[in-house]
């Protein structure tokens, strides 16, 4: 397991390091401006939907029905022409109410930036079935115990975004966008193409063949019944910043670049380990759970839980201590100004206040998905995104941008709680043995340390070269 959690972070990594490469070019090239939040705001809808969907929603559901269905060749095939079927159908609708769409999900922008805005909408949703081909060979992949593919193919996306920006850097702002727009589809053709090839390496390629000749019948209704529940209940963080990008709208022209920046540094860590280690957890407490090996099961989560809870307490006090110095160095040329790293650095800090419950939430709800407990954790996820709602709304006239920020977090404290009170208070507590708990004090007091070196390094460096 930790050589499959160790494939996963440098996959991860690897991907996230390309990102922010793409993210200091759009910086540079692009600033915080209204074309640069036209071109978040048009890959922001598939975005959403592709975090929801390769980030645990679809496999969560579909590898514990895929375990028990007893003619899985015929399932596997069923449920792929069904979700790909129905999001053809979403993405032509999409790009026949361009416009409209365009309207609800900008609405604040002004006529002239919805109409540049509304074809931009319409590419790029595209990319969206693109990524459910990826997540559905994902998942037969993790079954397979094959992680590596996944991990590194998203920086496919990325490189592809790179030479966007780089072909189109001395063009207009709106040619810029066009460009990256395109960008999006070629890398995620880049991303199916990689799994097909390790489809067909493990066999899955054969396995779909047999279920395409298949005479049998394979009911999906327990896949359909788990499904829904688990989309709602991996999606609270990804709706949360969706949601701060359409409050942005009425912002002013930048709000949205500066949701963005932040979130995107706020995702780097909850993507290296959170997701990292409980895309690795998910199969195998699911295999002990339905084979009647719960003592294991929970013995691999109090494991597991401190790997991450000790990374976690790391990644916060870093970033909390040089929020300012991390997003001046990675952002700060270009059009990209002194102010807008400070207001920047400021939401990243709101951001990374959801960031322990938000990652130890992704390890608490794994174990509820394989418990088939779809719908708690769906419940729990409509009350957490409730009080965001709530708060968004209460904080945006006196904090502006940073009010979104904090409501998402505090979102991010309820839904955690909820998750820690039905997996049982009692069983957490048993994981805080004297010698974890030594471990975490000496991650505390090594985190305050790094991040005063790390903070010093970088005034030095930037007093040196700029």
């Amino acid at each position: 397991m930790i050589k499959s959690i160790i494939v996963n972070f440098v996959g991860i990594f690897n991907s996230r390091v390309l990102g922010f490469i793409r993210d200091l070019l759009s910086a540079s090239i692009l600033g915080a401006n209204i074309y640069s939040d036209i071109f978040f705001v048009a890959f922001k809808f598939p975005n959403l939907f592709r975090r929801i969907f390769a980030e645990g929603a679809f496999i969560q559901s579909f590898l514990p029905s895929f375990q028990k269905a007893t003619h899985k060749a015929k399932f596997a095939w069923k449920v792929f022409v069904y979700f790909l079927s129905f999001l053809i159908v979403l993405s032509l609708i999409v790009n026949l109410f361009s416009y409209e769409i365009t309207s609800i999900l900008a609405y604040g922008f002004s006529e002239e930036a919805k109409k540049i805005a509304a074809p931009l909408v319409a590419i790029n949703f595209w990319y969206l079935d693109l990524i459910f081909i990826v997540t559905f060979f994902a998942a037969l992949l993790q079954y397979k115990e094959h992680f590596a593919t996944t991990a590194f193919s998203t920086a496919l996306l990325n490189l592809s975004l790179i030479g966007a920006l780089l072909i189109s850097k001395d063009l207009s702002k709106e040619e810029i966008i066009w460009y990256m727009s395109l960008g999006v589809i070629l890398g995620g053709i880049a991303q199916v193409i990689a799994h097909i090839i390790a489809a067909k390496h493990y066999g899955i390629l054969k396995l779909l063949k047999e279920g395409i000749k298949s005479k049998e019948e394979e009911d999906l209704s327990t896949f359909k019944k788990h499904f829904l529940p688990s989309v709602f209940g991996n999606s609270t963080a990804h709706i949360s910043a969706f949601l701060d990008t359409w409050l942005a709208t009425f912002l002013s022209a930048g709000s949205i670049s500066y949701l963005y920046y932040a979130n995107r540094l706020f995702q780097l860590p909850l993507a290296l380990f959170a997701i990292a280690v409980s895309t690795v957890l998910f199969p195998k407490i699911t295999k002990y759970l339905n084979s009647d090996q719960k003592q294991k099961a929970d013995e691999i989560m109090k494991k597991t839980f401190w790997i991450l809870f000790y990374a976690l307490i790391l990644a916060f006090i870093v970033v909390i201590i040089s929020s300012k110095e991390i997003v001046g160095i990675l952002f700060q040329r270009g059009a990209f100004t002194q102010k807008d790293t400070q207001i920047t650095a400021i939401v990243l800090i709101m951001y990374i206040i959801g960031l322990i419950p938000f990652g130890l939430n992704k390890l608490f709800s794994s174990y509820l998905y394989a418990t088939h407990k779809h719908l708690k954790a769906a419940k729990f996820a409509f009350y957490s995104l409730m009080v965001n709602i709530i708060l968004s709304l209460l904080l945006i006239i006196p904090m502006k941008v940073y009010g979104l920020a904090l409501a998402s977090s505090i979102g991010g404290w309820v839904l955690f709680f909820l998750t820690l009170k039905e997996f049982g208070f009692e069983k957490v507590l048993k994981f805080f043995e004297k010698r974890y708990i030594f471990g975490m004090i000496l991650v505390i007091f090594i985190s305050i340390i790094l991040a005063i070196v790390f903070k010093e390094t970088i005034n030095l460096l930037k007093g040196i070269l700029w």
